[in-house]
């Protein structure tokens, strides 16, 4: 009977060709056992490292806390930094994404981010302001459902790949080895572990907890929101022809985002309030009382107001990692959301975890023996912490434009909207190509020079 790796070879058999300046029979990894790889959590990130490591020919076991793939959160937005990442991890993934994601209605608007609104009573009219883009001939408009991304990412990983009900409650280093424990009593042992787990994963404690405590736990941003889906005909009852593209409604202290997905069948829907407290809660979540959430929203219009009424009075805090001095430790290497959170203003957090999933999935079928991990996680490291660190600076600080806290433009749309437009382009244009380049050539030429 042929082996899961046999199988798979087969599923990704077209014809390897020379990736990035690097060629096939450049790979270290041909005649030497396999390593054992441990992917800790199923989100966007872990799911991108694996379908990048089975397009290599990389075993590994994926391990998900939760029952079956599950999502929090509803709609997902990507810039064109992360559909190319997407297309070099493996073309079909991108082919399939292309069939459920969603643009903005308009045909004008095919390159347009979004429209900056006012959430004042009459939507900026009444002021002088009737909208305008943040748009470039380099994005085009696209999102989905959260949990239709992961469903089309899991169905390129084989099922006895993938391991549920495995909650992680330990992670150890001895040597060369890792050692993970999980709820259910079992303790495995592998030569790495890829913490994917999320923004309070446990393999972010053992990178960092011995040497930047500090530094394990995510931190409040300031910002909490209230999220709703509603079927595109209700909203277009509320916002007429406005709802069936992207928009940004902004307000001092608070702003509305709002864009289709599910084929323009859905608008997801989230009011983002500028916390003045702190967060003292360990969960991320808080009920509140209905006149509570609306007392948050007083003084906008009222068409805007009303999206609530679609929206359960719970309060969702935003918690971001501002800090992260390192994505490794030896043998374990965090990815994603538990290596860099961010906030979702510039909707570059999931393209972030695309482009880490890229270049470890580049990197890792490379390496030889375990004791050269190290060195292929300190190039990855190099090479996206201080971009992925930029984005989670970045995003605070453009929500805190929306919201017209900045001091130098306050409330003044035109020129939000100009910064607006500058801010995002050195996420979308990064030369990813080269960045994998760099990675391959500098893991190949230090590994040989160690030889």
């Amino acid at each position: 009977m042929d082996s899961i790796w046999d199988r798979i070879r087969r599923l990704f058999s077209e014809p390897t060709k020379s990736e990035a300046g690097v060629s096939p029979d450049q790979n270290l990894n041909d005649k030497e056992a396999p390593l054992s790889i441990a992917i800790i959590g199923s989100g966007i990130g872990g799911l991108s490292l694996a379908i990048g490591l089975l397009k290599h020919n990389v075993p590994f076991t994926l391990y998900e806390s939760a029952a079956a793939f599950s999502a929090i959160g509803a709609g997902v937005g990507l810039g064109p930094n992360a559909l190319r990442a997407m297309d070099m991890i493996e073309p079909r993934l991108r082919k399939l994404y292309d069939g459920i994601s969603t643009g903005n209605t308009s045909p004008e608007k095919i390159n347009d981010m979004f429209d900056g609104m006012m959430a004042e009573p009459g939507l900026g009219e009444n002021s002088g302001w009737h909208g305008a883009p943040v748009t470039s001939p380099h994005f085009t408009r696209t999102s989905a459902h959260r949990m239709g991304l992961l469903d089309i990412m899991k169905s390129l990983i084989p099922a006895e790949m993938v391991k549920f009900s495995k909650r992680v409650v330990d992670v150890e280093q001895k040597g060369e080895k890792v050692f993970v424990t999980f709820a259910d009593g079992e303790t495995i042992q592998v030569d790495t572990v890829i913490g994917c787990d999320g923004i309070k994963g446990r393999t972010r404690k053992a990178v960092l907890g011995s040497r930047y405590p500090d530094e394990v736990h995510a931190k409040y941003s300031g910002v909490y929101v209230y999220r709703c889906l509603l079927p595109m005909e209700e909203a277009q009852k509320l916002l007429g022809p406005l709802a069936g593209d992207a928009k940004m409604f902004m307000d001092n202290g608070r702003n509305l985002a709002m864009y289709p997905v599910e084929q323009l069948k859905t608008v997801n829907v989230v009011w983002f309030i500028l916390d003045k407290g702190t967060w003292n809660s360990e969960e991320n979540t808080e009920e509140v009382s209905r006149e509570y959430m609306l007392s948050d929203v007083e003084g906008s219009d009222p068409r805007l107001i009303k999206f609530l009424d679609f929206a359960k009075p719970l309060k969702w805090a935003l918690f971001h990692h501002k800090y992260t001095s390192t994505y490794y430790s030896s043998q374990i290497c965090l990815l994603g959301d538990n290596a860099h959170a961010t906030t979702p203003h510039q909707a570059a957090g999931a393209g972030q975890a695309i482009e880490d999933a890229l270049l470890l999935s580049s990197i890792l079928p490379l390496v030889k023996k375990s004791s050269q991990l190290p060195k292929a996680f300190q190039i990855y490291e190099d090479i996206r912490r201080p971009r992925a660190q930029k984005v989670v600076d970045t995003s605070e600080e453009t929500g805190r434009i929306y919201m017209f806290q900045d001091p130098t433009i306050g409330s003044d749309m035109q020129k939000l909207m100009v910064t607006a437009n500058e801010r995002l382009p050195w996420i979308w244009l990064h030369d990813l190509e080269k960045d994998v380049r760099t990675a391959k050539e500098r893991f190949l030429a230090e590994a040989n020079s160690s030889n």
